[in-house]
């Protein structure tokens, strides 16, 4: 018997050096099978690439390990309907399906032939799965496994048994445009939570955030050099989905990098450009990567990011499709910019400018990014009155706050619960809301502080109970647990499991899961005499019953400085509520 040809589809004068040793490399063993306790450590190491066979051997091991319906196309059915793939196949006979989204397919160092080869997969793959109605990563996927592949039937098996793969909680492609497009919005939780430097970057940089974030997965399965890519590949088969989120965060901070060198000190920043220049530049960028950054440099970065647990992208993924869902996204249509949600003609505002708000709509969750803001309250219109502010906010959920003081400081906080939420405690002063919410200041310079807890995880389990003081007449160092009338308040902090990693993201609104409201922390509290934002130590902003006068100071709960002079008088206050772009 012959022995099989697993470079058949490789053009190897593009492969760079060592390509002629990984050809004729021999596996490791004689069946080139790893001990599947080793699989992880081999994967991130890279042991596989140094013999092209080896990969190839593992790659049909890690295939079959993968739990499949009972019913999954194989070998044997691509041969009954596409023949054996002997002779060449032109691409144009062989069009490309519709739910691959006009992706072409990546060369990655393969014969011309081999084009044709990967069209015929995947047209064989639309007529063995018709419930696949978005999959831009298929053609990628399709090239690389050829490139290990004897020939057409295996790669067709390799691909079916991952998009067949049945097993809860585990996926290796987005099948469904919902899918994909809840992937895009958590790549974008993901990313100013985790890479909040490059993140700033393309805020600053592009008019559409989420625009230059659709491009996420074809970062890591598309444009990446081809040693890179089946770098990602040998994790990717063996960790699952997880791994193409940590290599694009990784991509993300080495453009950040680069272009932070080449702007050098002293510079000013750069200016606001249309999404699809920064995409094209970060496509551009992660094509000839391999000039600056190695395979194990990359993989290196990827996992040197304290990220996430499985279940907590599972979750963040549900929360965003369900959004999506509520919206009626749930096949591709034209992409709503962010921009227009916030249109220059008809957005006014006492406070902030359109350029303005817009910035501010890069830092909220990726769900209400396709809402517009409304106006649902302001000091100029309504009167300087905290019966009023209640009564014109209660049933908006989240609700953004703006504020000017008389020195023409701009400050304010998104929160994620209905004002409502404060009855709950009667006449007594306690604090609701989730870790979500976030403060921020915009004048004299722009800056975010989220909940404490994302930064630092480990605050969440010091579990202890605690009084801590609402409301300070002093400055933040005084020591006095009381509020201006006297009376003490006390939140308690229930303790959490030992291990932060199999918490839920801050993200995430506890009330999506029904989680216990007492997992949420410091961050809203509201009666008659007063509103206050963040607890613990200080106030981030506390506001009187006139909406007249303020103060604002450091709280454990944003770990933020004061967002503004520490004793304020209101300018002009604003409550903008999230009206669905979509309704209508």
């Amino acid at each position: 018997m012959a022995e099989e040809d697993y470079g058949r589809y490789v053009d190897w004068t593009q492969m760079g050096e060592g390509a002629a040793a990984a050809a004729s490399a021999s596996p490791m063993k004689g069946d080139g099978k790893v001990d599947p306790r080793e699989l992880k450590s081999q994967a991130r190491s890279g042991v596989w690439a140094r013999s092209h066979k080896q990969r190839a051997l593992v790659y049909q091991q890690l295939v079959r390990a993968i739990p499949c319906r009972t019913v999954t196309p194989d070998a044997l059915v691509y041969r009954d309907l596409m023949g054996d793939g002997g002779g060449k196949r032109q691409a144009s006979s062989l069009p490309l399906p519709d739910f691959v989204d006009d992706t072409p397919v990546p060369s990655y160092c393969l014969k011309a032939e081999a084009v044709g080869a990967a069209h015929a997969v995947i047209s064989c793959v639309a007529s063995q799965f018709p419930d696949i109605s978005f999959c831009p990563a298929l053609p990628a996927v399709v090239a690389l496994l050829l490139h290990f592949s004897p020939d057409e039937a295996r790669c067709f098996e390799a691909v079916s048994r991952m998009l067949a793969c049945n097993e809860p909680g585990r996926r290796l492609m987005d099948q469904t445009f919902l899918a994909y497009e809840s992937s895009c919005m958590t790549f974008g939780d993901l990313a100013h939570k985790y890479c909040p430097g490059a993140h700033k970057l393309v805020v600053a940089t592009a008019t559409d955030v989420l625009e230059v974030y659709s491009d996420w997965q074809r970062w890591v399965l598309g444009d990446l050099p081809f040693p890179h890519a089946a770098r990602v590949v040998d994790v990717y088969l063996v960790e699952g989905y997880k791994v193409l989120y940590r290599v694009a965060l990784a991509l993300l901070k080495f453009y950040r990098k680069q272009k932070a060198a080449s702007a050098g000190s002293g510079k000013p920043p750069p200016a606001q450009q249309e999404s699809s220049v920064i995409r094209a530049d970060i496509q551009t960028f992660v094509k000839g990567i391999g000039s600056s950054v190695t395979p194990d440099k990359l993989l290196e970065k990827a996992f040197s990011i304290r990220l996430f647990s499985r279940k907590e992208i599972t979750l963040l993924q549900l929360t965003n499709e369900k959004s999506l869902q509520q919206k009626g996204i749930t096949v591709k249509q034209k992409r709503r910019n962010v921009q227009l949600a916030v249109n220059a003609d008809n957005f006014s505002s006492e406070i902030v400018s359109a350029k303005e708000i817009r910035d501010i709509w890069s830092w909220i969750p990726e769900r209400f990014a396709l809402c517009q803001p409304e106006l649902l309250f302001t000091t100029s219109t309504h009167g300087c009155s905290l019966n009023r502010f209640y009564s014109h906010t209660e049933g908006h959920e989240p609700t953004l706050l703006l504020l000017r003081t008389t020195e023409r400081e701009v400050c304010g906080a998104f929160l994620s619960t209905d004002w409502e939420e404060r009855k709950r405690g009667g006449n007594k002063l306690s604090f609701f809301g989730t870790g979500e919410c976030f403060v921020f200041r915009m004048k004299p310079e722009m800056e975010r502080y989220e909940w404490v807890v994302i930064k630092h995880p480990e605050l969440a389990n010091a579990g202890q109970s605690q009084s801590l003081d609402l409301v300070d007449e002093d400055p933040p160092d005084n020591d006095a647990n009381s509020n201006a009338d006297g009376h003490t308040h006390t939140l308690p902090v229930e303790p959490t499991g030992p291990n932060p990693s199999e918490r839920l993201s801050p993200f995430l609104s506890a009330r999506h899961f029904h989680l216990n409201s007492r997992n949420t922390s410091m961050f809203m509290a509201g009666n008659f005499d007063s509103i206050i934002i963040g607890g613990g130590e200080g106030n981030a902003l506390y506001i009187d019953a006139e909406l007249n006068h303020g103060r604002s100071g450091r709280c454990t709960t944003f770990d933020n400085p004061p967002l503004c002079t520490e004793s304020f008088q209101v300018a002009v206050l604003e409550v903008w509520g999230f009206q669905d772009a979509m309704a209508g």
